[in-house]
């Protein structure tokens, strides 16, 4: 691959940019991160997957949000780097291990088309309840069916952290006016000291649930691999869904498997959109 070499993949919508620490000339402040996914200025992505070295697993994870921000984990990051990761020759392996900031993660290539990953699940570790380790200054010992004053609303929250905090919120109905109102304002609520990505959820049977996101960092988004993971973990608690749920999202849906110790598996489709090379005179606005 060529100095400066990236890929755009998207995961149901859910588009990244994906860069190797090892092969690029530019400094990846956060200036450089918000031009680089800016739809006018840059190439236009949901965020930037930076490929890094990893003592404790095959390969090294970072994760950036548009805004220069950094996230713990991304489910849909995730399988969008796996894919970079087998589709490039970087391993030939079907199984390895991904180390992120939200922890280590165990990927595996389900299905390939022209030997390239098309679908892949991914191991995304816990769900965890405890309100102080999502985190959220809650007093109370678990965030399930508290009230939270939202300007002129008050919602019922359930909160969880995937590696990264989640606040889901059932709704009879989805409206995507409401969460882009309100998305915003619960994401940087005093009650999350790290801000909070956002769902608003609806149950639709044992097996399916629909829901609509809203992405620390990024705002409005069609799909998100962590966010599906954090609504299934919360109805699971509930006792709405069994342990097997396809989480419809407006990019697609991905499967969520929530096994008895809390342990989740999601596995989705992967695509990729194009590659290419940084120009030289985009490099130079980069680092001035």
């Amino acid at each position: 691959m060529n100095v400066n070499h990236f890929v755009k993949t998207h995961g149901l919508g859910n588009e990244y940019i994906v860069l190797d620490e090892e092969k690029i000339s530019l400094n990846l402040t956060q200036k450089a991160i918000q031009r680089i996914c800016n739809v006018n200025f840059g190439l236009g992505s949901d965020g930037i997957l930076l490929k890094v070295k990893s003592n404790k697993a095959d390969f090294g994870l970072r994760i950036f949000n548009p805004d220069g921000s950094e996230a713990e984990k991304s489910g849909n990051g995730l399988r969008i780097f796996c894919k970079y990761i087998y589709d490039y020759g970087l391993t030939k392996n079907e199984e390895f291990s991904v180390e992120t900031k939200g922890g280590i993660v165990n990927a595996k290539i389900i299905e390939t088309s022209n030997k390239k990953a098309k679908l892949i699940s991914v191991d995304m570790g816990k769900a965890v309840f405890n309100s102080k380790e999502i985190p959220t200054n809650f007093k109370t010992k678990e965030v399930i069916g508290e009230k939270l004053q939202v300007d002129d609303r008050e919602y019922e929250i359930n909160c969880v952290s995937m590696g990264n905090p989640h606040c889901v919120i059932l709704r009879e109905e989805l409206k995507t006016d409401e969460i882009k109102r309100y998305g915003s304002i619960i994401e940087n609520h005093w009650q999350f000291p790290n801000r909070t990505n956002v769902q608003f959820a609806k149950v639709t049977s044992r097996s399916e649930a629909e829901i609509l996101i809203w992405e620390r960092g990024a705002g409005f988004t069609l799909a998100s691999g962590s966010s599906s993971c954090a609504v299934a973990s919360v109805l699971r608690k509930k006792n709405l869904v069994d342990n097997k749920v396809k989480i419809k999202m407006l990019g697609g849906e991905l499967l969520i498997e929530i096994d008895e110790y809390w342990n989740i598996k999601m596995t989705g489709e992967v695509r990729q959109i194009a590659e290419g090379t940084l120009s030289d005179e985009f490099i130079e606005d980069l680092n001035k």
